[in-house]
């Protein structure tokens, strides 16, 4: 996680201290920071041991190396605040200058753990990891301290992905403008004056760059220089190399463009702001005592700068650049980057010694840092032809569709698809009710209202069936269905409903078959024995996980109900009569309603293993509403609220939703649905198919799902051919699973049941072996 730290040290200096000291913490993601309060005592010691430091390392490197290259022009060793004993000067050697640098070392941190500062020290370490990647910028407008090595604070040794930056106090964002994000980096390099020193190595370390494009000017005219800053194209970044140096009175710093020109940052401001503006995100001197050029182009609010603190030898700005870039344009962030390239500059200081102190980072903390494309990376896997690549497809996706459509002819995978099918129906857009079907439910309290002595234990009495089946007859309803058993015949005093359960073809009883000795079933009314097409069966049959996703037709009479037909195949078959459709067998034994098959399931049928598929049984094409059919319940008939328009050429289904009876079933959409509310959807099938051409359920040959599955496996295999990124393969796969799903809702609200789950699990491993198989080909 990538987490900012603004140190806010105010006004103050090292004479007289930080009275304010704030640190602000940002997390990632999270607008808002975290702010502790402090501040740092006086400690002059550290501006006097670090000029001391500074003196010394120059006349160590002039002892050492006499004719050493530096990219710099200041000869001027001289210093009024600091005295010098004439043996230091004359008498310089490596221990000295060791135990100097050990020195400013401690006095750093010492003065960093004073008491004044100990509660912002400890709020950071509390709220930072130790593998956060963390930018911590010293935000001053006091020269001394921000000139001094802040990378030596011992909290940078306990978090080795944090790095130390420096900024002035007031900052500003500056929007540039956009640029695609898979276009090269445009660099701008400018080889000033080489005198004395190879600048050929920053321009060889710089072409062998990945997805740059480099405009290189050779110790370019000041017009030359101004003109290109001004590019309408804009640039990424602005590097310099050659040499460098600050005003005889340290006010400003200057690059030498050419042996014989200047420039400070005023004599560019211009032409900067606009390359800011257009884009322009970091500048690299690599060159002596950029502090001064850093201060000065921070105030345009350039987002990061990379300068030099100190004369630099030739050597060391050569590695230290080559390291740096190296890291950053494959793939490491830029703070990381220049982290990298600062510690691995230390393996050089036994001959250039403090050579790591060297390099800095001048940031804009309203800035976003400069990120390398990684898709022009020059060592990025190429993608494999053709001929190398389809043979392992096809030989990887044959392998795991097999072992797929091998798992799942063994069951395995049958409840997961039975539960993808469960949200295919949930997902589909929502349907009218059925106009033609009435249900009148009996709810708990029509069974409390009814005296219990009348009821005799059933959900509905004779005096209230009768009531009922009065009223409903008044409006001419098309077919009566109860589902409700009675086993019991009517009471001598309710004559007329059994006279219009025993003659009228528009009512229709229920009977369960018995299944074993312990479930003996359940017989029809006693009015209704013997006339079987006046009783209809009330067997479901549900899958393992009790759920209800077919419907049974007919089937072979099971004592004691002695009918084959179901309950929903007679109330619809009573209800086409009046359309002049009647039911009949084909060749191939499946019920044909008109021009409609109602296909019998198969053992093996979508993602079925071996069920029992006795009878005639066809997939349950919910209707996806929220109400199937409109309801009214028995107190709304008893209070004359039936009209004839809800009642009229309509089949009626009486049954009770009273929760005490327990006839509640699973279904797709619901685990809690009253019985006579699924024999509705049953009825609703059969009639939709039939009169409004709504698609019965199907399913694929085996052989086409097989292909089909296969199909999936090739896509996934296809894309980890493509994508060489794990993150662009996973976003692939993912984007290619919801079309797999869109795909399979829209067939299913057609009708067609495919496989959704084996296929994305193809395609998942497909994507997966072929990414990993590929892997070594592509290092190959």
């Amino acid at each position: 996680m990538s987490k900012l730290v603004v140190l806010n040290l105010g006004k103050g200096n090292l004479k007289q201290g930080f009275p304010s000291v704030t640190a602000a913490l940002w997390e990632e993601g999270n607008p808002i920071a975290m702010q502790f309060m402090g501040s740092l005592p006086p400690a002059p010691e550290i501006w006097s041991l670090y000029k001391r430091w500074q003196l010394l390392y120059q006349l160590l490197y002039e002892a050492l190396y006499p004719s050493l290259d530096w990219r710099s022009y200041t000869d001027d060793l001289e210093d009024t605040d600091i005295e010098i004993d004439e043996d230091d000067v004359t008498n310089v050697s490596s221990v000295d200058f060791s135990n100097l640098c050990d020195d400013l070392h401690k006095q750093i941190n010492l003065w960093l753990k004073s008491e004044q500062f100990r509660h912002i020290d400890q709020k950071l370490r509390t709220k930072l990891n130790p593998d956060d990647e963390i930018r911590l910028i010293l935000a001053t407008e006091d020269h001394q301290v921000r000139r001094l090595p802040w990378h030596l604070w011992d909290f940078f040794e306990d978090y080795q992905k944090a790095v130390a930056c420096s900024s002035v106090l007031e900052v500003d964002q500056v929007k540039s403008s956009r640029k695609n994000p898979g276009r090269k980096i445009r660099i701008l390099a400018v080889l000033g004056n080489s005198q004395g020193i190879d600048v050929q190595q920053d321009r060889g370390i710089l072409e062998q760059l990945p997805g740059a494009e480099i405009i290189f000017l050779v110790e370019p005219q000041r017009q030359e220089l101004d003109r290109w800053l001004w590019d309408r194209r804009g640039w990424d970044m602005l590097f310099f190399a050659g040499h460098g140096s600050t005003g005889a009175e340290g006010e400003s710093g200057r690059i030498h463009i050419n042996q014989t020109e200047t420039l400070t940052i005023a004599q560019l401001k211009n032409a900067l702001k606009a390359a800011i503006a257009r884009g322009l995100n970091l500048v690299i001197f690599n060159s002596c005592e950029g502090l001064e050029l850093a201060r000065e182009l921070g105030s345009l609010h350039i987002p990061q700068m990379i300068v030099m603190r100190e004369p630099v030898p030739d050597f060391v700005a050569q590695e230290f650049l080559k390291h740096f870039l190296e890291a950053f344009a494959h793939g490491e962030s830029f703070y990381l980057a220049l982290r990298e390239a600062r510690n691995k500059l230390q393996g050089l200081e036994n001959q250039f010694p403090c050579a790591s102190w060297l390099p800095m980072i001048c940031q804009n903390p309203a800035a976003e840092p400069l990120v390398w494309p990684q898709q022009h990376l020059s060592n990025r896997p190429p993608i494999l032809p053709p001929r190398r690549i389809l043979p392992i497809i096809f030989k990887a996706s044959v392998v795991i569709t097999a072992l797929t459509v091998g798992i799942r002819s063994l069951g395995m995978l049958q409840s997961w698809e039975l539960a993808a099918f469960d949200l295919l129906m949930r997902s589909r857009p929502s349907e009218d009710p059925d106009p033609r079907i009435l249900v009148v439910t009996v709810t708990e309290a029509d069974v409390s209202a009814q005296p219990a002595t009348e009821r005799a234990g059933a959900s509905l009495s004779d005096k209230a069936l009768a009531e009922v089946v009065k009223k409903l007859e008044q409006f001419n309803p098309s077919v009566i269905g109860l589902d409700i058993y009675r086993e019991n015949p009517v009471k001598p005093e309710y004559a007329d409903l059994a006279k219009t359960m025993q003659t009228s073809d528009r009512f229709i009883a229920i009977c369960r078959g018995g299944e074993n000795t312990t479930d003996s079933g359940v017989p029809p009314p006693p009015e209704v024995s013997g006339q079987l097409q006046r009783q209809g069966f009330s067997d479901v049959v549900t899958d393992p996980d009790n759920v209800i996703r077919r419907q049974i037709l007919s089937m072979a009479p099971a004592p004691p109900c002695a009918t084959d037909k179901s309950l929903s195949f007679r109330l619809a078959s009573r209800y086409l009569k009046n359309h002049g459709i009647q039911p009949q067998l084909t060749p191939e034994n499946n019920w044909q309603f008109g021009k409609v098959v109602f296909k019998n399931i198969q053992q093996n049928s979508g993602a079925y293993t071996g069920i029992d598929n006795l009878g005639h049984q066809v997939l349950l094409n919910w209707r996806a509403a929220d109400s199937v059919a409109q309801q009214v319940t028995l107190k709304e008939i008893f209070n004359d609220q039936l009209t004839a328009d809800i009642v009229r050429d309509r089949i009626v289904l009486i049954g009770t939703t009273a929760e005490s009876f327990h006839d509640y079933w699973s279904t797709p959409h619901s685990h809690q649905t009253p019985g006579v509310v699924v024999q509705a959807h049953m009825v609703s099938q059969i009639l939709s198919a039939v009169l409004d051409e709504r698609q019965l359920l199907w399913v694929l040959p085996k052989w086409s799902e097989i292909l089909w599955i296969w199909s999936w496996c090739v896509v996934g295999g296809v894309l980890a051919w493509q994508m060489r990124s794990r993150l662009r393969l996973l976003i692939a796969l993912a984007g290619a699973s919801s079309i797999l799903y869109v795909t399979c809702l829209y067939l299913i609200i057609q009708g067609g049941w495919i496989p959704l789950l084996p296929s994305t699990l193809v395609l998942l491993a497909g994507g997966a072996s072929v990414a990993t198989l590929t892997s070594s080909q592509r290092q190959e």
